[in-house]
């Protein structure tokens, strides 16, 4: 994995705001791995999680906090999770056995083959009957796909990869209620990507009217001296 510049990170956010979360993950994750021959799309999604985690922490540090509203009140809820436990998870298993069939695990394009199903347990079914290895899958509509059976697909995909869905646990301390909410990692990345970025380019701004130097120049700078020098400029 190669480090971010400044400039790779104005880049990936001017290239990939318009983007689906999905497709901004697979897009960091292309800028960070240059080296690879496969698509991450095609990872499944406890890998991509895995190295988003690297990705993370390599660019902004290894502390993840962020803010949940509960289910309940809406209450804002704070939580900090330790991203260098997730960039050290397991690899996930590549295959598995459920009652006689073969599944691979889901991957980022396959979620994306699902985003726009609004009904849940459709797009449950169409997601699993694209993960059959049985021969060509298995008709997403057809009888077969049972609440019991998909749930002991999910439990088992679980299981082989546990990093695919990143579970916070909340008590909410105005209702007292609990509950569980995932973390949607390629979101919170590109959020603080594109906090970056826009403080980026208006330290660009403001260094530029002040010393007329290029954008190229001010991001070159190391960030220490481009402190200072914007320090000077707002003293």
């Amino acid at each position: 994995m190669r480090t971010l510049t400044q400039a790779d990170v104005l880049a990936l956010w001017e290239t990939g705001r318009s983007l689906h979360p999905l497709d901004q993950g697979v897009l960091a994750l292309q800028a960070a791995f240059p080296e690879l021959r496969e698509s991450v799309a095609d990872w499944p999604l406890g890998r991509r999680n895995r190295a988003l985690a690297q990705l993370r922490v390599a660019a902004f540090g290894a502390s993840l906090r962020g803010w949940m509203s509960c289910r309940r009140c809406e209450e804002q809820l704070e939580f900090e999770i330790d991203g260098r436990a997730l960039a050290e998870g397991a690899e996930p298993e590549m295959q598995i056995e459920v009652r006689g069939r073969n599944f691979r695990l889901p991957t980022s394009r396959d979620l994306a083959a699902v985003a726009t199903e609004k009904d849940a347990t459709a797009a449950a079914r169409q997601l699993l009957s694209r993960c059959c290895a049985n021969g060509e899958g298995l008709p997403w509509k057809d009888e077969f796909w049972t609440e019991e059976w998909m749930e002991a697909v999910g439990e088992r995909m679980a299981e082989a990869d546990p990093l695919a869905e990143i579970l916070l646990s909340f008590e909410c301390p105005s209702c007292a209620v609990t509950f569980e909410e995932s973390l949607d990692l390629p979101g919170f990345l590109w959020a603080e990507m594109g906090g970056r970025a826009k403080r980026l380019l208006l330290e660009v701004h403001t260094l530029a009217s002040a010393y007329g130097w290029s954008e190229r120049e001010i991001l070159a700078l190391p960030a220490a001296r481009r402190e200072f020098y914007l320090g000077q400029v707002r003293a």
